[in-house]
């Protein structure tokens, strides 16, 4: 009878060591995962505040099925402006570097252009000169520069091109120059279930070759400014021929009617800079799911540019005070981002 009842304490203490010992481990585990989950932060390169935190509760809405705000999966359609909204555009728009360089490439096919405006002030790399010349001389450089090519060739070139030209002031690759901010942004999008599409006023065959490596955009979610193009069939090698022509320019009431043509969904999530985007931002406010409407205002001049009414790129004006009416959320960009780009993260 005492062994048997020895054995008896003996098993229940060793039972109430492993109870212990399991409790000690689950709350340790609850700990653990709590933990885990505080520290996960979908948007770590922007300071704590206003803005952050309306972009985080919107998402977490809309994704709540309780909710009234509840959104389904197809109607999540965010559009992202481009120049000045994912990338820098300062001190002109990176698609004119571009556009300046193919004009210094092919003047040797066109002496002409050495006394001939808007041309000569490209080949001078004379800015304020070119600038001068407006929209139809800056629609002259990129007719010339863009055209006369297969949809293949101008790839091919535009690849090409940003693998060797650097930045006039920060000496460093355009695609170095994406906002790390907005990258996090798109991320956090596209894990809610998000379609994101960029809607820029750039052209179309420039960005596609590179978005989807940058942003990690598809390639077929671009809506943007085209030139004509006219199919070949070659002798049974078809190409598509690039035409000096332009044929739909994506830029202000251009953007919700690209949006229209292209996507066929009203955007809940609209991003952009710029009084050009203000249209895409109203058809999307207009939009009877819950929406948000995003403007990035440049005012760190230390780390990127300060402008906006009287800038002669990406000036926000109308839009900057339309934001402030309807209480639409306008990000600081020396306030909110913890840092502007990439390599930026490899220096902290």
């Amino acid at each position: 009878m005492k062994i048997a009842k020895t054995n008896i304490l003996i098993g229940f203490s060793i039972l109430m060591s492993l109870i212990i010992s399991c409790s000690s481990d689950n709350k340790n585990d609850e700990q653990t995962t709590k933990t885990e989950i505080e520290k996960i932060d979908p948007l770590p390169s922007w300071n704590e505040g206003a803005t952050k935190t309306s972009i985080i509760n919107y998402v977490e809405d809309l994704s709540n099925v309780e909710s009234e705000n509840f959104i389904t999966i197809p109607d999540r359609i965010a559009t992202f402006d481009n120049d000045g909204n994912l990338w820098s555009e300062q001190p002109a728009y990176f698609q004119l570097f571009f556009a300046i360089d193919r004009v210094k490439a092919l003047s040797d096919q066109h002496p002409e252009w050495k006394t001939e405006q808007p041309f000569k002030a490209a080949l001078e790399d004379n800015m304020e000169e070119l600038l001068k010349h407006g929209t139809h001389g800056l629609l002259q450089i990129v007719m010339a520069s863009h055209a006369g090519n297969t949809t293949a060739e101008f790839e091919t070139i535009v690849k090409e091109w940003l693998t060797t030209a650097k930045h006039p002031t920060h000496n460093r690759p355009y695609t170095d120059l994406v906002y790390q901010p907005m990258l996090e942004l798109i991320k956090y999008l596209q894990e809610n279930d998000f379609k994101t599409f960029i809607v820029s006023g750039g052209g179309i065959e420039f960005m596609r070759p590179w978005v989807e490596e940058v942003y990690g955009i598809p390639r077929d979610q671009v809506v943007g400014s085209t030139i004509k193009t006219e199919f070949v069939y070659n002798d049974g090698k078809p190409i598509i021929k690039r035409l000096a022509e332009l044929d739909f320019n994506n830029d202000k009431a251009g953007k919700p009617e690209g949006i229209h043509k292209f996507i066929g969904r009203k955007p809940v999530f609209s991003s952009g800079n710029s009084d050009g985007d203000l249209a895409m931002m109203q058809w999307t406010a207009s939009n009877t799911l819950k929406s948000f409407m995003l403007y990035v205002h440049h005012t760190d001049s230390v780390r990127e540019w300060a402008y906006d009414r009287k800038s002669y790129i990406g000036r926000l004006d109308k839009g900057l005070d339309e934001a402030k009416e309807k209480g639409w959320t306008v990000i600081d960009m020396e306030k909110d981002w913890k840092v502007i780009y990439p390599f930026e993260l490899s220096v902290q």
